[in-house]
């Protein structure tokens, strides 16, 4: 009962953290005057994606690759199907509203790279160059369009964001931020420690409880982000903030770990869980170009899916 007891206190430390990061972050970059679309798919995506980063980085120093690689994976099928999901339940997000054609391209791009690259069969130190590579290719891109089209009308507004506050005091933003790089680090050794060892206990490899407890706990910080927004009809935001954060765990996490140690991937990742993750964000598409809001009915059956995904990996 203790290990999970910890295993859950390190779930609650990093959606804590996560939390505080991203109001940090979304604040200090609002008082230096990013603008807000940019905020949203960027600086929300990758603050919410900071316990991916951190359980990932800690398992591969564990040597526990499958359970890095898992996560992100798993990470990225929640943030579609859950994350969008369960926010649609409580009220409709109306995509339509935030231009996000663009953003999203990079992302399927980004999926299908991430796919070839396990299709070699290990993520390598030169894996990791590439991914980077790209991640920094779309920075470039999105901080052009921010200089361009700063005044766009199609800008989400700051409001939309959650945790958003111009006139935040600098001293706020600074304590928001240093306790989530205090809590996120203590959060995911929390959390990856006790996972394997319920892994080990119950018999489940580290890959799966990857897929499973340790990415539905790592996507709590978007969840909780979305879920807010949702329930102040703003819920616009959160398509930004899901393509966002999916492209900087492709790209970001599994780079940086590989850099760090080879990260060998289970064919089961190859024969499933990939193919998963890759439909997944597919189904986003009539919802980016089309116009198409995500209402309760597309919402119960996204989650649903995800239930019926996690039910699947876990039999």
């Amino acid at each position: 009962m203790m290990v999970w007891a910890f295993a859950g206190l390190g779930l609650v430390i990093l959606l804590l953290a996560g939390d505080a990061l991203v109001k940090g972050a979304v604040n200090l970059s609002l008082r230096v005057g990013i603008p807000a679309l940019i905020v949203s798919l960027t600086i929300v995506a990758f603050g919410t994606s900071a316990p991916e980063l951190l359980i990932s980085i800690n398992a591969v120093l564990m040597n526990k690759p499958g359970l890095a690689l898992g996560n992100v994976i798993g990470s990225n099928t929640a943030n579609v199907l859950l994350v969008l999901g369960l926010p649609a339940i409580l009220s409709v997000i109306h995509s339509s509203q935030c231009d996000t054609r663009k953003t999203y391209v990079y992302m399927l791009i980004a999926s299908v790279l991430f796919i070839g690259l396990a299709f070699v069969g290990i993520f390598t130190f030169w894996s990791g160059l590439i991914l980077l590579a790209a991640l920094a290719l779309v920075m470039f891109i999105l901080a052009r369009d921010a200089r361009n089209h700063r005044r766009a009308e199609r800008a989400c507004p700051a409001e939309g964001i959650e945790g958003a506050d111009p006139n935040m005091p600098w001293w706020q933003i600074a304590v928001f931020l240093v306790l989530g790089l205090v809590g996120l680090p203590l959060g995911a050794d929390l959390l990856v420690d006790n996972a394997s060892i319920i892994a080990r206990d119950y018999g489940v490899s580290d890959a799966v409880i990857g897929l499973t407890l340790v990415a539905l706990g790592t996507s709590l910080p978007e969840l909780a982000t979305t879920i807010m927004a949702a329930l102040r009809k703003q819920a616009d935001v959160a398509l930004g903030n899901v393509i966002g954060s999916n492209m900087f765990n492709l790209l970001g996490i599994i780079g940086v770990a590989s850099l760090i140690r080879p990260i060998p991937v289970d064919v089961e990742f190859l024969r499933f869980d990939l193919r998963v993750m890759l439909a997944a964000s597919l189904a986003l598409i009539p919802f980016v170009f089309l116009k198409v809001d995500i209402g309760r009915v597309i919402g119960v059956i996204l989650t649903v899916v995800y239930l019926a995904y996690v039910t699947i990996i876990l039999i």
